[in-house]
């Protein structure tokens, strides 16, 4: 066979395995095929097999710009807290940004990669902005509030326009603990049903919007939906965490399961069209 076509048929299956077009097993048996002997001791498959081979393959260019970059990331690290507010912000958002735009562009052909560099920028921002509040003795519960809930609604934007419901998710989770700090900051321990009353109308506007947008969006309106259901439990949630587990709500919690159980199989044919 010639060498150029046999060249051109392994990368054409190393393009199918990378991609997940066929089942690994069958491109190892295919690509066993057309490699030579030489090759076949080499670790071309999987995650382990294709970082060796991009390890062997770099230049000293390339190695000396991946220690520059890891040396510069410790500097940064370890000498945040000394450097000028501005600069501080400015690092955070700059790394931030880059994680993201990054994160985007491997996306397309790699959603594992492109998600977690997504992740890691989206972590970088909550805890550079926690470790900044508290260098600047801004940790009260006021700034904090704040954050959180500016974090919340730019993973909530960020989640819809990228496709990530995940982290549209945990953006509205973000909310609810903003909320959650805010009710805490009460004196008085409210009673049993003001503690429902606190949560559950907003479980049930969550569920409406869940069904109200499933017409242009299935994933947002998995995702709201998914939030209607983390707030028809947090009453007992918030009691448990914050109320040192009162009496009730331990048949609070039963009675909610089998509620919540009922509405779900009695509605079954309408929600899971929302969501699928």
């Amino acid at each position: 066979m010639n060498e150029e076509r046999r060249r051109t048929i392994i990368r054409e299956i190393d393009y199918w395995q990378k991609n997940k077009l066929l089942p690994d097993q069958y491109c190892d048996f295919l690509m066993n095929l057309y490699r030579s002997d030489e090759e076949i001791g080499r670790p071309a498959s999987g995650w382990a097999g294709r970082a060796v081979s991009v390890v062997n393959s770099a230049s000293g260019k390339q190695w000396l710009l991946a220690f520059g970059i890891f040396s510069a990331v410790c500097l940064v690290v370890l000498y945040f807290s000394v450097f000028h507010p501005v600069l501080q912000t400015a690092l955070t958002l700059f790394a931030v940004v880059l994680l993201l735009f990054f994160g985007l562009r491997r996306r397309r052909g790699s959603e594992a990669l492109g998600l977690s560099l997504i992740s890691l920028g989206m972590l970088t921002l909550l805890l550079a902005g926690i470790a900044m509040l508290r260098l600047h003795g801004l940790d009260t519960p006021l700034w904090t509030s704040l954050f959180l809930t500016g974090c919340g609604l730019f993973w909530i934007v960020f989640g819809i326009a990228a496709r990530f419901p995940v982290l549209h998710y945990i953006g509205w989770l973000a909310v609810f603990l903003v909320y959650a700090m805010l009710l805490a900051r009460g004196d008085e321990q409210p009673r049993w049903y003001e503690v429902q009353l606190f949560w559950l109308p907003a479980s049930f506007v969550f569920g409406w919007f869940s069904w109200f947008v499933h017409r242009w969006s299935k994933p947002s309106s998995a995702v709201l939906f998914a939030a209607a259901g983390t707030l028809w439990f947090m009453p007992e949630l918030y009691a448990a965490i914050l109320m040192d587990q009162p009496d009730w709500i331990q048949l609070a919690l039963i009675a909610k399961i089998a509620t919540g159980g009922g509405i779900i199989f009695a509605l079954r044919r309408q929600w899971t069209v929302w969501v699928a």
